[in-house]
């Protein structure tokens, strides 16, 4: 196993009454493809927008490349820079594809704009949609909207190593996709990994039971605000464990509790 490149130790959070993380701990290894399932509403976006830096933990530490985190990514700066990918794609509806994928550099450098624009088709033609920059994000569809999500979270100042992601955040990426979209789409998340981007390590929130087996390396399942199992994405099919064979039969009955009852 490589070395850790982010740390959760002892995270909790609370909305209102309701406990959604309990005490987790978490490690992500520089260079692995990490995916967290469990049922709907078990905490797996709120962990994500925690590692990202969006969300502050009630209590616990995080840490990044060993250095403890202290408040938001607003607040300090990380060691590495953490790519998200959100389950809407959060597009900007009245930006050019172009203008969203290069949205960064146009904001944050004093790079001239037709080099950005070249830096952004380079990153289209990554995720198979070169010509399309001038398309406006109600011009595309589902699949399109999320592959340039992709193309965003991976964009980079080149002057700037410390822009590239060492890590990529996936929250449900192929949620609503028809069956060959989805295909697409966790085939680019494998193909992002071991191309020249820089975010060799992803974390994903999926249910989808395709892109589980195809985009993870280990599963952490959680459920009730704990990691209830994790283990090599092989063992999903040999684990005697009660709640993952619930979780992958569709099971009404076992463990975990079906909302709303019988």
């Amino acid at each position: 196993m490589n070395e850790p490149l982010i740390e959760l130790k002892g995270i909790s959070k609370k909305f209102g009454d309701t406990v959604i993380l309990d005490e987790v701990d978490l490690t992500i290894y520089d260079g692995e493809a990490l995916v967290i399932i469990g049922p709907s509403g078990t905490g797996k976006s709120t962990i994500l927008r925690i590692i990202a830096g969006l969300l502050a933990p009630d209590s616990g530490e995080i840490y990044i490349k060993g250095e403890k985190r202290e408040g938001l990514i607003e607040d300090h700066k990380d060691s590495i820079h953490i790519g998200m990918v959100f389950q809407q794609a959060a597009l900007f509806d009245s930006l050019t594809v172009n203008e969203n994928v290069g949205f960064f550099l146009y904001q944050n450098t004093d790079l001239p704009r037709q080099k950005i624009r070249k830096l952004v088709e380079e990153k289209l033609e990554m995720v198979g949609l070169p010509g399309t920059g001038d398309l406006s994000p109600a011009q595309l569809s589902g699949g399109m909207k999320k592959r340039v999500s992709f193309a965003r979270a991976i964009m980079s100042d080149p002057d700037n190593p410390d822009t590239s992601p060492a890590t990529i955040l996936y929250d449900e990426p192929t949620a609503g996709l028809d069956p060959i979209a989805s295909t697409v789409i966790e085939d680019l998340v494998r193909r992002l990994q071991g191309q020249n981007t820089g975010c060799g390590t992803y974390v994903m929130v999926s249910h989808q039971d395709s892109t589980i087996r195809r985009t993870a390396d280990r599963v952490i399942f959680l459920y009730g605000g704990k990691v209830q199992w994790e283990g090599n994405v092989n063992e999903i099919d040999t684990t005697d464990h009660a709640m993952v064979r619930q979780f992958f039969s569709a099971s009404v009955k076992g463990p975990i509790r079906v909302i709303g009852g019988q």
